[in-house]
């Protein structure tokens, strides 16, 4: 159906894995350094939401891609909402914890974010994913061959 090309998406999800196993460790030490072991694992935390906020974004673009270009709009904007839903409701319910840190949540989702949304336009720059192939939508193809048929008349 619709092709954002769903291997292309899974190589983009696959490809941000290495640059977000590098940043959770960084995260954590600069976290560490500034207030503490439960400030370290707060923003190691925020990499990992971010990470799993992006595979997730990718790997449901991948599904709505076999579906139709409808459903690929559905997920891209529904599926925005329900996602930033779950991160908030992931900050507050850990929030009850008493090591955990908002601040240094949030401090580590930002930076982590654009820089994984930089990684991905890099990616995108370099031709991974440019293969986007919208088919007719299927009412207006079966109003196109019979138009045809008529005209064969």
């Amino acid at each position: 159906m619709a092709e954002i090309t769903e291997q292309a998406e899974r190589e983009l999800v696959r490809r941000a894995v290495v640059p977000s196993v590098l940043a959770f460790p960084a995260a954590a030490a600069i976290g560490w350094a500034a207030g503490g072991s439960g400030v370290g694992i707060s923003a190691a935390i925020g990499v990992v939401v971010v990470y799993a906020n992006f595979a997730a974004h990718g790997l449901s673009l991948a599904w709505a891609s076999r579906i139709s270009i409808t459903v690929v709009q559905v997920v891209a904007l529904v599926g925005f909402v329900v996602r930033l839903g779950v991160i908030v409701a992931a900050m507050f319910a850990l929030n009850t914890l008493s090591w955990f840190s908002p601040l240094a949540f949030g401090l580590a989702v930002v930076p982590a974010t654009l820089l994984l949304l930089a990684y991905e336009a890099r990616l995108v720059m370099r031709g991974l994913g440019m293969t986007l192939r919208i088919p007719a939508d299927p009412a207006a193809a079966r109003a196109a061959e019979a138009r045809a048929v008529r005209e064969a008349r």
